[in-house]
């Protein structure tokens, strides 16, 4: 069964696609993940840390993901696989939009 929750960002490793303090909703459930989804999710590694972050691909029954903010590597390349916990519907504060999917390539 799909539940809606909301986060909110903290920090710049979303930007400029989400930014600090923005407000999002969340939902657990749904379709698949898919790469280029901005999703909520807890590394395997770091399971007290809750993130947001852009799916890269499927990896070892988990995902790889990577922050659109280039200059910031808290991401799968410092903490490995992670598990998505729900995929980013909206933004509904400050500035209320969908989030559309974008494929990253991995380098």
């Amino acid at each position: 069964m799909a539940s809606l929750f909301a986060v909110l960002v903290r920090g710049p490793s979303m930007a400029p696609t989400l930014r600090d303090g923005d407000a999002l909703l969340v939902l657990r459930g749904g379709r698949p993940v898919r790469p280029g989804d901005v999703v909520v999710a807890t590394f395997r590694s770091r399971p007290d840390l809750l993130v947001v972050k852009r799916a890269t691909r499927a990896q070892d029954g988990g995902w790889w993901l990577r922050g659109d903010n280039e200059f910031v590597t808290d991401d799968s390349r410092a903490y490995g696989v992670a598990d998505v916990q729900g995929r980013v519907l909206l933004r509904y504060w400050p500035k209320p939009s969908r989030l559309r999917s974008t494929i990253m390539l991995d380098s």
